[in-house]
């Protein structure tokens, strides 16, 4: 006969969706997609270091949350990534999240692309989140702490831009979605797991030109199942579910977040 084994009852259902004590950090927070999550990731109880370029928009971020702490930088820079976690556990002895959100977009036709901004455009939205992700976990190995990693990709890195002309971001994003595969196959047998979370369309300060025309509107609503783009609010369950507990048993997953631009 088999033994039938139950979990125990649920006393709060939104218990593993909770940071408290967490410290997290995110990349490319100075706004846009960045900027909600630092509000969403503070809200559920996580402390969040903000890096970006620009530390009068992280100043006021961390500013608005009430606590967390704000560190320009350049995390494509040589040296950048070690610098940024360094400066987070020098000043929180610890980290239990990453959101790799930094990321550069170019419209070019790839004939008409120069290779050193194809080169630059991988290494921000490639080997940057591989640096920030290898530091992050070799301090969780060695200091035998489990973890939650989280690039943010893109449905461009699941096909092709088409009209849009998109070589390098496509190319970026399809070789994160990998990677965070690939991570997180090495590293589960760690407590690290490695997820992504692939957006659809929303409007940010990187896409505005997309959204302020006519032509870019009717690209997105055309070409959306659910004919329309996303509010930024419509991440922060994927955004809670993959850095907390209630994904607990979910890693190598690239978690599309897109009104159905990928189910066609």
């Amino acid at each position: 006969m088999t033994e039938i084994t139950t979990s125990p009852s649920p006393q709060d259902v939104f218990q593993p969706f909770r940071l408290d004590n967490k410290v997290a950090i995110l990349t490319g927070a100075s706004s846009g997609l960045g900027h909600r999550f630092a509000q969403i990731l503070t809200a559920a109880g996580a402390t969040v270091v903000v890096g970006a370029r620009r530390a009068d928009k992280l100043e006021q971020l961390v500013s608005d949350l009430g606590r967390g702490l704000a560190h320009p930088c350049d995390i494509a820079a040589s040296g950048s990534p070690e610098t940024l976690v360094g400066a987070t556990l020098d000043a929180y002895g610890q980290i239990d999240i990453v959101v790799n959100n930094a990321g550069i977009s170019r419209v070019v036709p790839a004939i008409d692309d120069t290779i050193e901004g194809f080169r630059h455009e991988l290494n921000v939205d490639l080997v940057a989140p591989y640096e920030v992700a290898r530091h992050v976990a070799r301090w969780m190995i060695e200091n035998k702490r489990h973890g939650s990693i989280i690039n943010i990709g893109s449905v461009l890195g699941n096909g092709g831009g088409g009209r849009l002309k998109t070589p390098g971001y496509a190319a970026a994003k399809g070789g994160l979605h990998n990677l965070t595969r690939e991570l997180a196959s090495q590293w589960a047998r760690k407590g690290i797991r490695v997820n992504a979370i692939a957006p659809g369309w929303f409007e940010t300060e990187m896409n505005s030109g997309m959204f302020d025309s006519d032509e870019g509107r009717n690209y997105i609503t055309s070409n959306t199942p659910m004919g329309r783009p996303g509010q930024l609010q419509e991440l922060d369950g994927a955004m809670l579910f993959l850095a907390s507990d209630a994904s607990s048993y979910v890693t190598g997953h690239t978690l599309f977040v897109d009104g159905g631009w990928t189910a066609i």
